[in-house]
């Protein structure tokens, strides 16, 4: 990026947010401060009317508005891509807001970049296996609103093995899409403690006006998990694949402590670490276990045994 090209893209970022940080400029530019404050003084030289506050960040003054910057062809084609995947993966209402924020991108677009976005319109798809990995309604939408103004929910929620909804007030900290769901992460005032929630299995949902308590941030809580997650006690489990099967276990491996790989002529020997290799690990790999082997612990050789024995007594065989 050439210094005129990063100095508007600078101006743009200014715009986007109340205050932006010095720091923040030098890591999206791959740029050192130094670089970043010559910068700012250009566009002050230039009559863009700024202010900064030491240890703070830069803002522009209230009210300083550029007309709409025009976006580049791979910004349109990255917009309607966005745009497809939207459709498959958020709730009716976030879809809604979504469409109607980008008629006003295309309203902007010059008339090279209309043409190709209309053409690329059918040419882009986004396909999903049938799962909920769609909130209903206006689930997520709600879910932002309540995080974004500090506010309790009040859910109607459905949880695994239950028959019967309980109702759950909670403070919802942040939203994550994980195994192709989403999830909410909130303090549940039921339990008195931080809860994790699935998002298809919420019946009804109501913003109400009671505010949230000052909680951690989903990055902090988020940063507390993996630090637990540490310090448990982790297993080293060491499979052989035969090559043919390796290929159709690719996508589930990471969901039980993938770590690394090593390919041979015949196979592919996997290394994992995992927290319960005697339940999980065993029943997965049982799933594809005529074409592999176990090299280690050999204990768990024993606890596959057992499980095959189970399995042909249920089967009468």
């Amino acid at each position: 990026m050439n210094r005129f090209d990063r100095i508007t893209a600078i101006l743009i970022q200014l715009q986007s947010k109340r205050v932006v940080k010095a720091q923040d400029l030098a890591d999206r530019f791959d740029i050192s401060l130094r670089t970043v404050y010559r910068d700012i003084r250009t566009l002050e030289e230039a009559g863009v009317p700024l202010y900064g506050e030491a240890g703070v960040g830069y803002s522009l003054v209230e009210g300083y508005r550029l007309p709409p910057v025009m976006f580049s062809r791979e910004e349109a084609i990255a917009f309607l891509t966005a745009e497809k995947l939207m459709e498959k993966f958020t709730d009716d209402s976030l879809q809604n807001h979504f469409s109607s924020a980008m008629y006003k991108v295309k309203a902007v677009l010059r008339g090279t970049e209309k043409d190709l976005v209309e053409n690329l319109e059918n040419q882009i798809m986004v396909t999903q296996r049938k799962t909920n990995a769609s909130p209903s309604g206006n689930i997520l939408d709600t879910l932002l609103k309540a995080i974004s103004d500090k506010k309790v929910i009040k859910l109607e929620y459905k949880a695994f093995g239950n028959e019967e909804s309980l109702e759950r007030k909670i403070e919802p900290i942040g939203v994550f899409h994980e195994y192709e769901n989403w999830y909410t992460i909130g303090y549940c005032h039921l339990r008195d403690s931080y809860r994790q929630f699935r998002l298809d299995r919420v019946v009804s949902i109501e913003l109400t006006d009671e505010l949230q308590q000052e909680r951690t941030s989903l990055k902090e809580f988020n940063e507390m998990r993996e630090r637990a997650k540490a310090s448990l006690t982790l297993q080293k489990v060491i499979i052989r694949v035969d090559k043919a099967m390796a290929l159709y276990i690719q996508e589930h491996k990471h969901y039980y402590g993938f770590v690394s790989e090593k390919v041979s002529d015949d196979y592919i020997e996997m290394t994992f670490l995992t927290q319960s290799p005697q339940q999980g690990f065993v029943r997965w790999l049982a799933m594809f276990g005529d074409q592999a082997e176990l090299v280690e612990p050999l204990s768990l050789k024993t606890d596959m045994k057992k499980l095959l024995e189970r399995i042909s007594e249920k089967m009468n065989l």
